[in-house]
């Protein structure tokens, strides 16, 4: 976690486990947008909240229902098998 937030960016993070404790724990503590897990960080569903922190960020998310809510801080989440 303190290596993945370890930047000024924050569009995207991941993380390969087969503990889903951890992958729990990287999901609430990372610094960023979308946090994929046994995932690849390019890519995303364009159904889904999408947008990130820190200097990847701009403001509101550009899809889904969140994208009226501003003042909100958004996480996506993925975690395959």
């Amino acid at each position: 976690v303190q290596l993945a937030n370890d930047t000024e960016f924050g569009l995207s993070s991941g993380i390969c486990t087969t503990s889903l404790k951890h992958a729990s724990h990287f999901r609430r503590h990372a610094q960023s947008g979308m946090v994929m897990v046994n995932l690849p960080t390019a890519g995303v569903d364009y159904h889904v909240p999408f947008g990130g922190r820190k200097g990847s960020s701009y403001g509101p998310r550009e899809q889904g229902s969140y994208a009226r809510e501003f003042y909100t801080s958004v996480k996506t989440s993925y975690i395959a098998p």
